[in-house]
């Protein structure tokens, strides 16, 4: 992106302050045995000036982010910030207080409720809201309603919300988190060398990921609910920056949720960890319907990260720039795609204009406008551009193989990076150093050179998840892979997940050709939901139906389990069939069970 907004303006400084109540001191959460989680301190640092290894506009955006502690937003509404990722937001009620996103980390969680309590009172928590679909939103539930607790207390959710959690979260949760750990940094120092921010906020917490199911779907726009004295009316907003995701008004309280469909930087149209492509193009025509659908019945309005907007007129213009913004991306991108350019150039000619460009709030702190103009590419065309040069290349190492050679060896292709580098060309020196990487993960010399090219990459990017890809992927070309801390698919989440949600799960895991040569079939009949599924292993697939638990069935299984969800997730876990009630083979189960993979924590990125 071409100039910058002026540093002069301190606007997102006052709001960001505004409302200020208390801070957590110190800002660190533990687990009970005593790993830290969350440590907002390590961020003191933000206080200073700008350093050489920082990109200013990251900079500042940082010193935002790192903002933490309790906050007024308006009568009756509160958000504790900083503790995490995202915001918890808590609304006060007739008999206690609304959590609305209650963080990755239920210890997270915990200490955000114990900080608002401290100055509201012992409040018991008498609703929850999941403003969407991903983990940011919903992983600390248990932190506000612990076991016990949440008896007949309201879960509302927009509609396809579990689905949508357990697609992104646990079918392809080993591969995303993996991703995560390059894209929030979670590895690197907090420096101004390493880690400085995320631009959404400042990284992901490392608690106890938990997921309490939602009571209530919200399914259409209009709709209005009241929570413990609380009225709430709701605007879906499937497909934009989650499947499954809403923004709300609390009228009597003349306050606006834009959950995080709307936020002070530009967002992902495809995140780097890896997610279903968003349609920019609905995302831009639900930001304008909230303009018109909530009127003039709001003062202020929150957002599930970083700092409120007050006044109507002041939010109408956040609202409508956003739009613009994702507007303006979706249609440039067809319009040149449409004259024949592929995702890489468009990226390239691609400016906004001024006004957005100028603005701190359409910044790329998070998204870039480099990779959701390739990713609205992707949407429409896929990856790939239609060259037929492209259509069949080598995989990575074979390709690297070949291009070395092409240099005339290890050496002069390295002494070819080096003078890139040295050009300031450091993205081609980036990718002729990959190759070499690629032929031959143990030179030393070229994954050393390779990680100082990504230091410089990443100490000049502005988009937080850029800085934190290219300098842990310096960190593990120095140290090697890291190990994933964040568990998306733990014993809480796995309890929340339907059965059918539990097979699918199983699915995945299934190593196609060690399972090419088995057939059977396997009935577990769930009494607790009454319903019968049956599993079919063929051809290296594992497929399922459900029927009714009583229902007729014309060719029995080779094994029937007779048990409840409970019991099956203890299966699962590797706990047999104690308790359970088999009729068949039970060495179909083990059979079974032999053909699952146990996904790779620690899977290469940044070498072969």
């Amino acid at each position: 992106m071409g100039s910058l907004p002026s540093f002069d303006d301190t606007t997102d400084f006052d709001n960001a302050d505004r409302g200020f109540i208390d801070a957590l001191v110190p800002a660190v959460v533990e687990t009970a045995d005593g790993r830290v989680v969350w440590d907002n301190d390590a961020y003191a640092f933000l206080a200073g000036d700008c350093p050489d290894t920082a990109n200013p506009s990251l900079w500042r955006q940082a010193q935002l982010c790192a903002r933490q502690g309790l906050y007024e937003v308006t009568e009756g509404v509160y958000q504790v910030r900083g503790l995490d990722l995202s915001n918890m937001t808590l609304v006060e009620s007739d008999n206690g207080v609304i959590v609305i996103d209650p963080l990755i980390s239920a210890e997270c969680a915990a200490a955000a409720l114990a900080l608002y309590r401290k100055h509201r009172g012992e409040r018991a928590v008498t609703g929850l809201i999941y403003t969407h679909s991903h983990g940011d939103h919903f992983g600390g539930a248990r932190g506000v309603l612990p076991k016990g607790t949440d008896e007949g207390v309201p879960v509302l959710a927009p509609e396809g919300f579990l689905e949508h959690a357990v697609s992104e979260n646990v079918y392809a949760g080993n591969a995303m988190t993996r991703r995560a750990m390059f894209m929030y940094g979670d590895r690197l120092d907090k420096s101004a060398e390493g880690q400085i921010s995320a631009g959404l906020g400042m990284t992901t917490s490392t608690g106890t990921v938990t997921l309490i199911p939602p009571t209530l779907d919200i399914t259409r726009t209009g709709q209005e609910e009241t929570v413990d004295g609380v009225r709430i009316v709701f605007q879906l907003t499937p497909g934009t920056e989650a499947p499954a995701e809403m923004n709300f008004l609390f009228p009597d309280l003349r306050a606006l949720c834009l959950a995080e469909n709307a936020t002070h930087n530009m967002h992902n149209i495809l995140t780097l960890r890896g997610a279903v492509v968003r349609d920019s193009r609905i995302w831009a025509r639900y930001l304008d319907d909230a303009v018109e659908f909530f009127g003039d019945d709001y003062d202020v309005a929150f957002a599930s990260h970083h700092w409120p907007t007050w006044g109507r007129d002041n939010v109408v213009a956040f609202l409508t720039a956003q739009r613009d913004l994702y507007a303006y991306l979706h249609d440039q991108t067809l319009r040149m795609l449409n004259s024949g350019l592929t995702g890489a150039e468009i990226a390239e000619e691609m400016q906004l204009p001024p006004a957005l460009e100028k603005s701190w709030h359409a910044r790329g702190y998070y998204g870039s406008l480099s990779h959701n103009v390739k990713a609205i590419y992707q949407r429409y065309l896929g990856w790939f551009d239609g060259n037929p040069a492209h259509l069949w290349e080598h995989p990575p190492v074979e390709q690297a193989k070949r291009y070395v050679d092409l240099a005339g060896g290890a050496d002069a292709a390295l002494a070819k990076a080096h003078a890139y580098a040295d050009a300031g060309d450091l993205r081609f020196a980036a990718t002729v150093l990959d190759h070499v990487v690629f032929a031959d993960p143990d030179n030393k010399h070229a994954r050393n050179a390779l990680a100082d090219v990504y230091d410089r990459l990443g100490q000049g990017a502005e988009n937080g998840t850029w800085r934190n890809f290219y300098l842990t992927g310096a960190l593990e070309l120095r140290q090697g892979p890291g190990t994933i801390l964040l568990d998306m698919g733990g014993a809480e989440v796995a309890m929340a997940l339907t059965v059918d949600m539990l097979i699918d799960s199983i699915a995945v895991r299934v190593d196609g050709p060690k399972a090419w040569e088995e057939d059977l079939t396997i009935d577990l009949v769930v009494t607790d939901e009454h319903r019968r599924h049956r599993l079919t292993l063929h051809n290296g697939a594992l497929t399922h139906r459900a029927t009714k638990a009583d229902a007729s069935v014309a060719t029995p299984a080779g094994l029937t389990l007779t048990l409840t969800k409970p019991q099956l997730l203890g299966m699962l876990a590797g706990k047999g069939l104690d308790g359970i009630s088999v009729d068949g083979d039970p060495e179909l189960l083990r059979r079974l069970f032999a053909v699952l993979a146990e996904p790779d924590k620690s899977f290469a990125i940044v070498t072969p």
